[in-house]
């Protein structure tokens, strides 16, 4: 079990993780880094809370990892409530967290809001998670001003794809670090309690770390953050084609299920499932009954 602070109870919540931040700078705090993974369903949700993960982002990775689509940018709000809704039943001790779609912060401040507070009234999310840095400041501002914690999000942003001309890593020359540094700089002025740095060189990672009074979560970051996220699907050997070069696989699960489907199969087509005694049975006195000739007009 992880050696983070909870609020008492065993659950873990958003003063526990900034309180975590606080105390780490001190001589004497040794407590383990936080443990965060994406889910996108109940049962997945249940068992990475049992197995004792801090923080799980309902992410909207979900649009490629579970609807098979080419990028996060299809992903709409109601998809995202419909999977938070699921995760947070399977949840009981992590913090959960939803990622808001694209589109749906991106215009009107008034209707951004609307849009977070229906991930906390409607599908329990306890904080939502926005990309972007310096151009973000006052949506995240007016988010915590309406009591929603926020996860900020930097460096490589997925949503952002098409600007970025794709998939690379962020913050390798001299201007793009110091742009970087001042993203992750407004999202903690701004009141978010965390921040997620993806795909940026780990020297830098370490030095926004350092700077920062608010958790750093990494992925394609380096060791040196305050935490870790991973898909969960890239960690399980789910995903098709190429994964990341950050993405660690534990196991093998796609190997799994297509091992245990074709055994299936081949039981069903050769008569060996279901057996006997995976059978219902009839009652004695019923299979003794003789049946009554039927008359025609098909009544007993």
């Amino acid at each position: 079990m992880s050696a983070v602070p909870n609020s008492g109870n065993g659950k873990i919540t958003v003063p526990d993780l900034l309180q975590r931040k606080t105390q780490a700078a001190g001589p004497h705090w040794n407590f383990q880094k936080i443990t965060c993974l994406t889910a996108y369903d109940y049962p997945t949700a249940r068992l990475l809370d049992e197995a004792g993960v801090e923080v799980i982002l309902v992410g909207d990775s979900l649009g490629m990892v579970v609807l098979g689509q080419e990028s996060t940018l299809a992903v709409t709000i109601g998809e995202m409530l419909h999977h938070t809704r699921a995760v947070r039943r399977g949840t009981r001790r992590a913090l959960v967290v939803a990622d808001m779609p694209y589109g749906s912060y991106h215009t009107d401040l008034s209707q951004s809001l609307d849009n977070a507070m229906r991930f906390v009234k409607e599908a329990g999310a306890e904080a939502v998670k926005v990309e972007g840095g310096e151009r973000r400041l006052e949506l995240i501002s007016r988010l915590t001003e309406a009591e929603i914690p926020v996860m900020g999000h930097v460096g490589l942003t997925p949503q952002s794809v098409n600007a970025l001309g794709g998939y690379r890593v962020q913050g390798k020359t001299a201007d793009a670090a110091e742009q970087l540094i001042r993203d992750a700089r407004a999202v903690e002025a701004a009141g978010a309690f965390a921040v997620v740095l993806e795909a940026v060189p780990r020297e830098l990672a370490a030095q926004i770390t350092r700077e920062l009074r608010i958790p750093t979560i990494g992925i394609g970051a380096g060791p040196d953050c305050d935490g870790q996220i991973l898909v969960l699907h890239d960690l399980l050997g789910l995903t098709f084609g190429q994964t990341p070069k950050f993405a660690r696989q534990y196991a093998n699960v796609g190997q799994m299920i297509t091992k245990a489907v074709r055994e299936y199969c081949e039981d069903v087509r050769e008569g060996g499932f279901p057996s006997d005694a995976e059978s219902y049975h009839a009652a004695r006195m019923a299979m003794e009954q003789k049946e009554a000739p039927v008359n025609s007009d098909g009544d007993w």
